[in-house]
């Protein structure tokens, strides 16, 4: 995969979640530069390019790895502004997360989410490298 093609956003309140999540990339082949923030409110910051983000403004994002139980904001909200933001709105985002409520699934399909993987203990490391393909896939596709 070439190097740096975009960078991937990574929105997860549980550092334990979030490293794991970086290192299973990693370990599948994504050379991207991953972007970690905490909460909901961090992630608006960082999308339009605002308070400590400002230099990530004009940086090429191609992926948003998105969890819905988050701090300040959640991740369904989030995704609803990024859906209706025209700068974001064709950015696919993934969301991640442990809840396996339909309504969640469906309304986060309904906002426009691209995917939903539930983080279960015994697919998740398999499902986070599938990922991976994909954000291969992305990049090949911008070549």
């Amino acid at each position: 995969m070439k190097s740096n093609s975009f960078n991937i956003l990574l929105v997860e309140d549980e550092p334990d979640h979030a490293h794991l999540i970086m290192r299973e990339l990693k370990k599948s082949g994504v050379t991207n530069n991953i972007d970690w923030v905490e909460d909901g409110n961090k992630a608006l910051e960082y999308l339009q390019g605002s308070g400590p983000f400002e230099e990530k403004m004009n940086s090429s994002l191609g992926l948003i790895l998105l969890d819905i139980k988050l701090p300040k904001l959640n991740g369904l909200e989030v995704l609803e502004w990024i859906k209706k933001n025209p700068e974001t709105k064709n950015v696919p985002v993934v969301m991640l997360t442990t809840s396996s409520d339909i309504k969640d699934i469906e309304k986060s399909y309904n906002l426009g989410a691209n995917l939903y993987v539930e983080k279960s203990v015994e697919n998740f490391v398999k499902r986070i490298k599938n990922i991976g393909l994909y954000c291969q896939y992305l990049s090949s596709s911008k070549s």
